[in-house]
């Protein structure tokens, strides 16, 4: 069946001048590697975790059948490795599933944000946010709430794909338009065999501990494999 390889590099971010700036580092990126390892072996996968980009071999990347980025910074992927992903992605047998920051890395890689739907572009407010059921017909959400109260950062994004099947969202009571009035929280991309997957959620520690989020990305992780039904 092949593995789940689980990435969270943290590099930092390179200006255009070529300066450097400091990423953010997320205390929740072991608690996300202990929940992925967990949910790896309920979908039947190895698991794999490595900490940075350079050490995502191609020969990894090969055995791979989930890549999960929990990433952020300018990480430095290799022409090798992005051409390897972007065709095994493209022929559908590698699965890509973003959580929290990735939108947020991988700035010299274009293709990266096309993988993933969206850029990431900035997050104004943190609170517990009144996430909306947008689509209860997808395995990551079927069982939540709505609204379901989550403590987590509001991201904002720019660039959302047109072929973004939107998730969950937070509705902002806009009467400026349907396409105002709410800001993705997940997503989900099909193009073919393609299948991407990105959530917003996962900053705080206390998201591992929410029985909700970890069928959330369980729930991630069983469409990508195309195993919509499982339990």
């Amino acid at each position: 069946m092949g593995d789940l390889l689980y990435l969270s590099d943290v590099s930092p971010y390179l200006a255009p001048d070529g300066t450097r700036s400091p990423a953010g580092v997320h205390q929740s990126l072991g608690s996300a590697a202990v929940a992925f390892e967990e949910i790896a072996g309920l979908c039947g996968l190895g698991f794999r975790s490595v900490s940075r980009v350079g050490d995502a071999s191609v020969e990894l990347l090969s055995e791979a059948r989930v890549l999960v980025l929990f990433t952020i910074g300018e990480t430095p992927w290799s022409r090798e490795q992005r051409s390897h992903i972007e065709q095994r992605v493209a022929d559908g047998s590698l699965g890509v599933v973003g959580v929290h920051a990735a939108t947020d890395s991988a700035y010299g890689w274009p293709a990266f944000g096309e993988l993933l739907g969206a850029r990431f572009d900035g997050h104004p407010v943190t609170g517990d946010l009144p996430i909306t059921v947008l689509d209860a017909a997808h395995p990551a959400t079927a069982h939540l709430p709505s609204p379901w109260k989550v403590k987590e950062e509001l991201y904002l994004f720019r660039g959302l794909s047109p072929d973004a099947r939107v998730l969950l969202g937070v509705e902002m009571g806009t009467k400026a338009g349907p396409e105002n009035s709410v800001l993705p929280i997940a997503w989900c991309i099909e193009r073919g065999p393609t299948r991407t997957f990105y959530t917003v959620l996962g900053h705080f520690l206390s998201a591992y501990e929410d029985g909700n989020y970890l069928q959330h990305l369980r729930g991630a992780i069983d469409w990508v494999l195309g195993q919509e039904d499982i339990s």
